[in-house]
């Protein structure tokens, strides 16, 4: 065993030699010095383990991707009536499933949009302004134009998700989900 270098020794905070001290601070003598020490490799090692954590969680989001891409197309579902829903009133539903929040509006007699509820930014929810022709999150400040679900100010930068709609026998169905980007 090598002596330790007298520079990077300290002494014992009772002053006291090696000695007279305890047993754990003859097994473990940690030096105040070389407490924040980190060695070269020690480094290397933190930064390809957390480099590996990245890949691993990469990886994970690409298999999560292509097991929902393997699906196939979401279900059709009735949602309403036509006649259910007033001219300039909004009406929330779930699609896909019952934890995908939706948003059915009905700007006109003539017109039908649905997008999907939550926020691109943090997804909060989303609520309609219809006088204003937006729909408003409120964790935010963000609004989105209610005929398009573009973003109009705010923090989020990409459209709301599209539903596709469509009316048959005076029920709306929702038929697919069209995700956008910019």
């Amino acid at each position: 065993m090598s002596k330790p270098d007298p520079q990077q020794r300290t002494t014992a905070p009772d002053g006291q030699p090696d000695s007279h001290q305890p047993a754990w601070r003859r097994e473990f003598p940690l030096e105040v010095q070389q407490d924040n020490y980190v060695a070269r490799r020690d480094f290397t090692k933190y930064l390809g383990l957390t480099s590996l954590a990245f890949v691993v969680g990469q990886g994970w989001i690409v298999a999560e991707n292509s097991m929902r891409r393997s699906k196939g197309q979401p279900p059709i579902k009735p949602i309403v009536t036509l006649d259910q829903i007033p001219v300039g009133g909004a009406l929330t539903f779930a699609y896909p499933d019952e934890n995908d929040p939706c948003l059915l509006l009905r700007p006109d007699e003539h017109t039908l949009l649905a997008y999907g509820q939550k926020c691109t930014h943090l997804s909060c929810a989303v609520v309609p302004v219809m006088d204003k022709g937006q729909l408003h999150c409120p964790c935010h400040e963000g609004t989105f134009d209610a005929a398009t679900g573009r973003a109009l100010s705010g923090p989020p930068r990409r459209p709301l998700s599209r539903i596709i709609l469509d009316l048959r026998d005076g029920i709306v169905y929702a038929t697919g989900v069209e995700l956008r980007s910019v």
